[in-house]
């Protein structure tokens, strides 16, 4: 079976002019015809658009959403009002006695440049997932029309050995009858 063009293909199997094709269905056919693998990974596709913001937010909102995080930030508010309200109470040396005003305005601004950090990483979890869906619908694309192609070579194959049986069976009944 002699290799069509890009144009071919998408007239025979997808019943589409090549100029009617999205990016995705004319990236697929032209990876078929040049017999190039369009399998890769999403997530790397991915890592490879994400620039230095994109990776910094995915790592804030990877530590502050862990329970080491969220254990070790326990501790340390324990610890601050242990620290302001026993031991450094009786030296008279407390930096934020109680009701722990310094330790609000900490914990306010921390909320206050957390909380967009974790939103960017997850637009850009959201961006992952448009990335990841664009790319199986191309490998799906590709496997559907593979799996199209090689039912044709198939019923090709058929047709001929069906001829083939064909022909041999006009000669026995050929050789079969009385002279």
């Amino acid at each position: 079976m002699a290799m069509r063009t890009v144009e071919q293909l998408s007239e025979q199997l997808l019943d589409k002019p090549l100029a009617a094709l999205s990016p995705e269905q004319r990236g697929v056919l032209e990876a078929i015809v040049s017999r190039q693998i369009i399998a890769d990974d999403a997530s790397n596709l991915a890592a490879q658009q994400a620039g230095f913001g994109d990776r910094l937010s995915d790592r804030v909102a990877a530590v502050g959403g862990s329970w080491g995080f969220i254990i070790a930030f326990v501790l340390v508010l324990f610890g601050w009002m242990v620290l302001n309200s026993e031991i450094l109470t009786r030296f008279n040396a407390a930096f934020d006695p109680y009701p722990f005003i310094f330790l609000n305005l900490i914990l306010s601004t921390l909320a206050a440049i957390q909380a967009p950090i974790i939103m960017m990483s997850q637009n850009r979890a959201s961006n992952k997932d448009r990335i990841a869906a664009a790319h199986d619908y191309e490998v799906n694309l590709r496997a559907e029309i593979d799996i199209i192609r090689l039912h044709e070579k198939i019923d090709l194959l058929m047709l001929e050995k069906i001829t083939k049986l064909e022909a041999d069976l006009g000669e026995i009944k050929a050789a079969l009858r009385p002279v």
